[in-house]
């Protein structure tokens, strides 16, 4: 990585949320899952180890910058047992560990981890073995992939709030196809709740700002310059008219409008895309209509929700674009 891109990257997973990066977790999942790189720390609603033919929808629920992967995982259980799917609904919460994690719990280098937030960018892990965060990502959605653990999955769903669906939105941007998905029958969508920013395919932004003014606004994360390797050196064409094409929920929480959030993005090239959560969101949606008027994506407000991830799971929205 050479020495501006570290700079850039550094000042744009900043922002006004640093804090969390610095606290570290106080529970850690209690099951691993066994990747090349290293062991991947998960928590699991049911044993995925052994074949499940009742599960016909699995549905990864990615945290927030406080990593806490087992709070999220009860959210979704709970989203699940409310909408009467939890039989029939395997949940997988990944936690994406920092080097702070791992030196407070005494965990070692076999467990993954990633330096600061940079889990969120898709970045490598550090320690023993490296691996993109959404390459972690694939290798789940790969093991839901097997039939004789997962003979009537018909659908994945892969969901996150705040800094998790800043995951999930930049991971289907740049996601890795997965025919075999598709030929065993299997259909791949995506949840996006509350994040604080967005990937542009393009320079323009919903509010007027001085380029020279705003350093690594079009810069990855927020932009398509300098994309992680995890793209693969596919062409912004490409990723924007794959991205445009998937189905793909877009979960805001009406009352998500505090411009002073603790945990907001409060960087330049987050605050070029709106003032909070939910007109960024708003802002997003918009562009994508505007380059692609025919496209099937859909937006959906939660009222009375602000950022509570939690809230928005388990709302009735938040259920329906979970299960439905």
């Amino acid at each position: 990585m050479s020495k501006r891109w570290g700079l850039l990257l550094g000042l744009m997973l900043a922002g006004s949320a640093t804090w969390a990066a610095e606290q570290t977790v106080k529970v850690l999942s209690p099951a691993r899952f066994a990747l090349q790189a290293g062991d991947l720390s998960i928590g699991l609603s049911q044993d995925w180890r052994q074949p499940l033919p009742q599960i016909s929808r699995a549905v990864i629920i990615i945290h927030g910058r406080l990593r806490n992967a087992q709070s999220y995982l009860r959210s979704a259980e709970d989203a699940a047992r409310h909408a009467g799917q939890s039989a029939s609904t395997l949940l997988i919460a990944p936690q994406f560990l920092n080097d702070a994690d791992i030196k407070r719990h005494r965990l070692g280098d076999t467990l993954l981890h990633w330096q600061g937030n940079h889990w969120m960018a898709g970045e490598s892990s550090i320690g023993r073995g490296q691996i993109s965060s959404y390459g972690v990502l694939d290798q789940i959605i790969e093991h839901l992939g097997n039939r004789q653990l997962f003979p009537g999955l018909k659908e994945i769903v892969v969901a996150g709030h705040s800094g998790g669906g800043q995951v999930v939105q930049r991971f289907a941007l740049t996601g890795h196809d997965h025919p075999t998905l598709r030929a065993a029958g299997i259909s791949l969508r995506y949840v996006i709740a509350n994040p604080s920013s967005y990937a542009y395919f393009s320079p323009q932004r919903p509010v007027k700002f001085e380029p020279a003014s705003c350093v690594g606004f079009n810069e990855w994360k927020y932009g398509m310059q300098h994309l992680p390797a995890y793209a693969n050196g596919r062409s912004h064409e490409e990723l924007e008219t794959a991205y445009a094409a998937k189905d793909i929920t877009y979960l805001l929480g009406q009352q998500d409008t505090d411009p002073n959030h603790p945990a907001l993005d409060k960087s330049c090239a987050a605050e070029v895309q709106g003032a909070y959560r939910l007109i960024r969101g708003q802002h997003y949606f918009d562009y994508l209509k505007r380059r692609h008027p025919q496209i099937q994506q859909k937006l959906i407000e939660v009222p009375g929700v602000g950022h509570n991830g939690d809230k928005m799971f388990t709302s009735p929205e938040g259920q329906a674009a979970l299960f439905d």
